[in-house]
């Protein structure tokens, strides 16, 4: 049984040396576990932390970073993408899911795409992560497009989900 609340975790949106190569870290160890992605998603997460190490602007992007007594549990990236943001990286220890992390984060990417005038965003998904496709379909992303992918070691189906904000609040 998980004690943990949401009460207690910290999130903080300042990037920080090694948050980066943590996301990597945890993205590799969790989706091999989980799901049974191999080193070429490893890969995929490395080649876009790169670009959005190199390309971060803290005004356009924002990061997440979940922390539970000192250590990091999770974290998303909202990263610019011209007019759109991108909403990268969301993932949580297992320990950690299931608390209302995932709708928290959620709800604080939707503000920062208000605060900073964006209207639109998109995320890539894979069809094996139902949880986080109801939580998405949830705040009004809608899938767009779909391809078949042997891209993570594993045949699957990669998914674009966009959201446009509406114009009245």
């Amino acid at each position: 049984m998980n004690t943990v609340k949401l009460a207690d975790i910290e999130i903080r949106n300042t990037l920080q040396p090694g948050d980066l190569g943590y996301i990597a870290y945890l993205h590799g160890l969790i989706y091999a576990k989980e799901q049974g992605y191999g080193r070429n998603f490893e890969a995929y997460v490395l080649d876009g932390l790169k670009d959005f190490a190199k390309e971060y602007d803290p005004v356009l992007d924002r990061v997440w970073i979940c922390e539970h007594d000192a250590r990091i549990i999770g974290f998303l990236v909202a990263q610019h993408r011209g007019v759109q943001v991108q909403f990268r990286y969301f993932l949580f220890l297992p320990e950690y899911r299931g608390i209302g992390l995932g709708k928290k984060l959620m709800d604080g990417f939707i503000s920062f795409m208000h605060e900073r005038g964006f209207k639109e965003a998109y995320l890539w998904t894979t069809n094996d992560q139902h949880a986080a496709i109801a939580l998405y379909t949830r705040y009004g992303f809608a899938l767009t497009e779909e391809k078949a992918s042997n891209a993570f070691d594993k045949e699957l189906i990669e998914r674009r989900y966009d959201l446009t904000l509406s114009t009245s609040l």
